[in-house]
């Protein structure tokens, strides 16, 4: 298996810039546990910024705040909850609204991206896939909108994906909730841009993750997207840190409405 370590020893990932402003902000990123989210925790917190994340995976995610707690100013909040239903989503920006005194930041990060035939879809999977990849990220703005506001505004960032846009044949309905999450962003940019609120989208590429290469990814694959790459090497999941902390920071002041892909160059 093609090894990312090598990038990281090069530094390729790492997060260097320092963004003062994110100090003592508080911030929620869905579906923080593993992975992206999980890196994402973990940048936003060396940044000082005080951090809740949701997932459903607990002992991954109890291990996060542990090796987070470790190292960083505040150490992270981990909440459990279920983002396909409306009313735990709702119920757990409230909790870490209240538990960080207040939202600045939110992270519409979580994501389910199961390969699936299109023949085989059925109306309960369907529905299941815009719920997890979808709905909570609509549900999750409108309720962070309101501590949003009461900040003085903030910035909310969606992640979408290439694949959409790649025409890949075996995750329809994943990349039907991506597609869509392009137009809800532009769509709540000009909703909450009066009330300071920016609201942009990242768009990863290959991002090789333990999850990736355990169920999907292999040597050729990995290989080919490289080969397609401007940028000859291994994305990895700190590779989406820096645009996030970018998007959440005030050096991005003027920027909403938009989509920053990250992909090595593909698109």
């Amino acid at each position: 298996m093609l090894e990312t370590q090598q990038q990281e020893e090069k530094g390729l990932a790492t997060t260097v810039i320092s963004y003062g402003d994110l100090q003592d902000k508080a911030v929620l990123i869905t579906g923080g546990g593993s992975g992206i989210g999980a890196a994402l925790v973990e940048g936003f917190a060396q940044q000082g910024a005080r951090v809740a994340f949701i997932d459903v995976a607990e002992e991954s995610s109890r291990d996060l705040v542990r090796r987070v707690a470790d190292s960083a100013e505040h150490a992270p909040i981990y909440l459990n909850c279920d983002l396909s239903k409306v009313a735990e989503t709702q119920g757990a920006v409230e909790e870490v609204a209240a538990r960080l005194g207040g939202l600045s930041i939110l992270v519409n990060n979580a994501a389910w991206d199961d390969r699936h035939q299109f023949e085989a879809v059925t109306e309960e999977y369907w529905d299941a896939s815009q719920a997890i990849n979808l709905k909570h990220v609509f549900f999750a703005a409108q309720a962070a909108a309101r501590h949003l506001r009461q900040a003085g505004g903030g910035s909310i960032i969606n992640f979408s994906s290439i694949s959409f846009v790649r025409n890949m044949s075996e995750m329809p309905a994943y990349t039907t909730a991506k597609a869509a999450i392009i137009g809800l962003t532009k769509s709540l940019a000009g909703k909450l841009g009066p009330d300071n609120i920016r609201v942009n989208a990242v768009m990863p590429g290959m991002i090789v993750t333990e999850r990736q290469k355990r169920l999907w990814l292999t040597d050729e694959k990995i290989a080919a997207m490289q080969n397609a790459q401007c940028l000859k090497r291994v994305l990895v999941a700190d590779d989406l840190v820096g645009p996030c902390l970018f998007l959440a920071s005030s050096a991005s002041a003027a920027i909403t409405a938009q989509t920053i892909v990250v992909d090595g160059g593909v698109l």
